[in-house]
């Protein structure tokens, strides 16, 4: 026969792991920032000289512009 011990409450569900989905939401969405800017910065070191003089950048100008 199963045991349980009722003298301490339990939280309900969801409001337990709020806190822990605080921290998941805030890390998943740095890790989604750091990969857009990881992304633009592969794409923008790919353009040419010329295509970027064509946007107003420069290639020193890429690395400044995402930070």
């Amino acid at each position: 026969m199963a045991m349980f011990e009722l003298s301490h409450p339990q939280p309900a569900g969801l409001l337990a792991t709020a806190p822990r989905l605080g921290f998941v939401t805030t890390l998943v969405a740095r890790v989604q920032a750091w990969d857009e800017l990881r992304r633009t910065r592969k794409a923008l070191s790919r353009l040419s000289d010329r295509e970027l003089d064509d946007i107003g950048l420069c290639r020193g100008d890429i690395d400044t512009l995402l930070r």
